[in-house]
């Protein structure tokens, strides 16, 4: 049989560094054809109860964090299996390692071993063909650019501030190519470092690269952007749209619908919850909400998408965690109208591709993230274009990790020229009742 340039010669893997200084797994794949490529796993700090298992080594060494032994199981059972396979059939790739793993949580291989050599293998297959990632995963009808969903003020579990939202962020819905979302964003940011330092508030940042200073409300936060993206020669409504990530699920009780914000120690219901989004959604132009409510919580996300699923874009972050199986469970119960789709939630290239095209036949809105713990790995931004999701959660325009996501996109965008294709002003405005502030 004739051995395919895109046959897998070689596994092999190391422990490398995330964004928080923590190890993480990098796998490299080498073809017939003498290709290299790289994948590495991202991890989170607010993460669901439901992601897939990031195998830690629990000794001695990094606080427990390192991951040697997710590296020697790539470089033993994983290798031994895949060797001679065809890494252009990423479905075949990952069927195989989930077979060998055994489990539905990665518990055995760990999910961070299985995900760093399935994206390894995407980008060398990508490579031997001599076409942009993208453009594999996605073939020829992959040309949307993203909106960014910029992540400019931080609290929650990704800041040591008082601010218990853990992300709030801007739309530049404006800007009529990413090359000049990426302009808007930029200068939003400085001039709200600006404010927060004449205020004599911190500008140090956050995990993903947002300021995180303390902050007495979300009203607060959210009037700190609109009027430094004001002084920027911004107008909130009509050059950008806002956007939040509560995190609830870091504030439920051993009580069923029921919440305690853990920095500001206020109390809500489920119900009181959704009155506070309702009030926030009334009062500025609010395009996005994530985790709203706990990921169990879903009585709550009921009626959260009743009230407000026709004004808002609910997305699932620890509610879904990219898992068609629970995706499935919230749109047959009116759960939400968007998912965040995390690669490492679910371990593998194609199990990512499976939960996007479950939420795109059913009409939910896709949104390609991040994670707080990151590398220089920018294969979500190919990701978001492949599938042509339309958004991207990739961090403030600061810090490498993050920009080496939104710099690929700009690459992109110039690569597809004519091509690209890019949701603008009328896309979102639509998307709130078709109404600018």
């Amino acid at each position: 049989m004739k051995q395919l340039k895109t046959t897998i010669e070689e596994i092999t893997a190391r422990q490398i560094f995330d964004s928080r200084g923590n190890p993480t797994v990098e796998a490299q794949i080498t073809l017939s054809d003498g290709t290299r490529a790289i994948g590495c796993a991202p991890s989170g700090a607010s993460t669901g109860d439901f992601e897939a298992l990031e195998l830690r080594d629990g000794d001695n060494q990094y606080g427990g964090k390192g991951v040697l032994k997710a590296v020697a199981n790539v470089k033993t059972q994983i290798a031994e299996e895949l060797k001679g396979r065809n890494a252009a059939d990423i479905q075949e790739i990952d069927s195989v390692m989930l077979e060998l793993d055994g489990t539905r949580e990665k518990k055995n291989l760990g999910a961070n071993a299985i995900l760093s050599v399935s994206c390894a293998c995407a980008k060398a297959a990508a490579q031997s063909m001599k076409i942009p990632l993208y453009r594999f995963l996605g073939g020829i009808n992959a040309c949307a650019l993203p909106m960014p969903m910029m992540n400019i003020l931080n609290g929650g579990a990704h800041a040591s501030n008082n601010v218990d939202v853990q992300e709030f962020m801007i739309m530049p819905i404006g800007a009529p190519t990413f090359k000049e979302c990426m302009r808007f964003s930029t200068e939003i940011y400085h001039s709200l470092a600006g404010l927060l330092k004449k205020r004599g508030l911190a500008v140090s940042v956050g995990d993903e690269g947002g300021f995180a200073p303390n902050l007495g409300s979300d009203e607060e936060a959210l009037d700190c952007i609109v009027e430094a993206a004001e002084k920027a020669g911004y107008r909130a409504g009509t050059h950008f749209l806002l956007a939040m990530d509560a995190a609830a699920s870091e504030w439920k009780t051993d009580k069923q619908g029921h919440y305690r914000m853990p920095k500001s120690g206020k109390e809500f219901t489920s119900e009181t919850l959704i009155d506070h989004w309702q009030s926030l959604s009334d009062k500025y132009p609010l395009f996005s909400l994530e985790d709203g409510l706990d990921q169990e919580d879903w009585k709550g996300w009921e009626l959260l998408t009743k009230r407000l699923g026709s004004k808002l874009q609910l997305v699932g972050d620890d509610l879904f965690v990219t898992n068609s199986e629970r995706l499935k469970k919230g749109i047959s119960s009116g759960c939400g109208n968007s998912i965040l789709i995390k690669l490492n939630q679910i371990g593998t290239v194609s199990e990512t591709l499976d939960a996007i095209k479950t939420a795109q036949r059913a009409g939910y809105t896709t949104v390609i993230s991040h994670r707080s713990g990151e590398t220089e790995d920018s294969f979500i931004a190919d990701l978001a274009v492949a599938v042509n999701s339309g958004q991207i959660k990739t961090g403030a325009p600061c810090r490498s990790e993050r920009v080496s996501k939104y710099n690929r996109l700009l690459r992109i965008e110039e690569q597809l020229g004519k091509a690209a294709d890019f949701p603008g002003t009328d896309y979102f405005l639509n998307a709130r009742g078709g109404k600018a502030e």
